[in-house]
């Protein structure tokens, strides 16, 4: 079951092609290529939210609805969920266009934690 186009929740953040660099030796898209696109894009929009350095420091949950194949263009999806007290909880999905297709279809979509830190290292005081 596919996606409604336009139906993504968030700002978009990375777009990037799958390659055939990015395949397990059975020629399928590794999990975890998936998963580290989305870690990119919730670090960019964490970053943005607190104006400095985040750090990954969960994935809360993933879930993977759909492949993702060689020539897929990947698009992935940052929204908030939550700003604690050096902690940012975002959203993210990821949505893939299909070679020679305008649709949308939501592949995957987890939780990541990142945690401000400081120039030392250390978390900082984003929230309250």
């Amino acid at each position: 079951m596919s996606e409604k186009k336009n139906s993504q929740d968030g700002e978009l953040i990375v777009r990037t092609l799958a390659m055939p660099s990015d395949t397990n030796p059975d020629g399928d898209i590794f999990g975890g290529w998936l998963l580290s696109q989305m870690d990119i894009a919730g670090g960019i929009f964490s970053k943005k939210l607190v104006k400095g350095r985040t750090v990954t420091v969960a994935v809360e949950s993933m879930n993977f609805h759909k492949p993702v194949f060689v020539g897929d263009v990947l698009c992935c999806y940052a929204k908030l969920i939550k700003i604690g007290k050096t902690s940012i909880r975002v959203k993210v999905e990821a949505w893939t266009i299909r070679a020679y297709q305008d649709e949308r279809i939501k592949v995957t979509e987890g939780e990541f934690i990142y945690v401000a830190i400081d120039e030392n290292r250390a978390p900082k005081q984003v929230g309250k």
